[in-house]
């Protein structure tokens, strides 16, 4: 049934808090799930930049630094905690000797994958208790999100994920 009290313009107003509520809760989850993983403890701040570099094959210091909108010591300290639990490493670019190469290690994206294991189960809980008809509405709209927030010009040096492998492990 459609709520004829509210215009359509409040409407957008309505889902961007609903949104930032879901992300703060989200944060609540991320947050019991990064400090119930394994050890290291690795800080959200860290975790996010190591999420970041496991979207992208390769990246470069400089467009982590824009991407992040942060100052360059800040993230060069980041990166240099990183490097010395061994989750990330840093290497020449190819075409510029200037530049500084980022990549997640192999005990980086064991890491990772152990923290989005714990937050897999957490979110599974709360699913499970959805029915199914709205589960299936909530990943068709989520699956446009997403594509909505990729679109963003802030986002626009995240490289897009293959979304053909996530779509084999959730049906897996």
């Amino acid at each position: 049934m459609i709520d004829h009290r509210h215009p359509a313009s409040e409407s957008l107003p309505a889902a961007a808090r609903q949104v930032q509520s879901i992300v703060e809760l989200l944060d609540v989850l991320w947050e019991q799930a990064r400090t119930q993983g394994a050890s290291p403890l690795v800080p959200a701040s860290q975790l996010r930049v190591m999420c970041i570099l496991d979207r992208a094959d390769d990246m470069r210091m400089r467009d982590l630094i824009e991407l992040l909108g942060a100052r360059p010591p800040s993230v060069t300290r980041l990166i240099d905690r990183l490097q010395a639990l061994g989750f990330v490493d840093r290497g020449a670019c190819p075409d510029s000797r200037r530049e500084v190469l980022l990549c997640l290690t192999r005990a980086g994206r064991a890491h990772l994958a152990g923290v989005r294991g714990l937050r897999d189960r957490l979110l599974l809980d709360a699913l499970a208790a959805m029915p199914q008809l709205q589960r299936t509405a909530l990943t068709g709209s989520l699956k446009g999100f997403e594509q909505m927030l990729l679109d963003q010009p802030a986002l626009h040096l995240a490289p897009e994920r293959d979304t053909t492998a996530s779509d084999r492990q959730a049906t897996a």
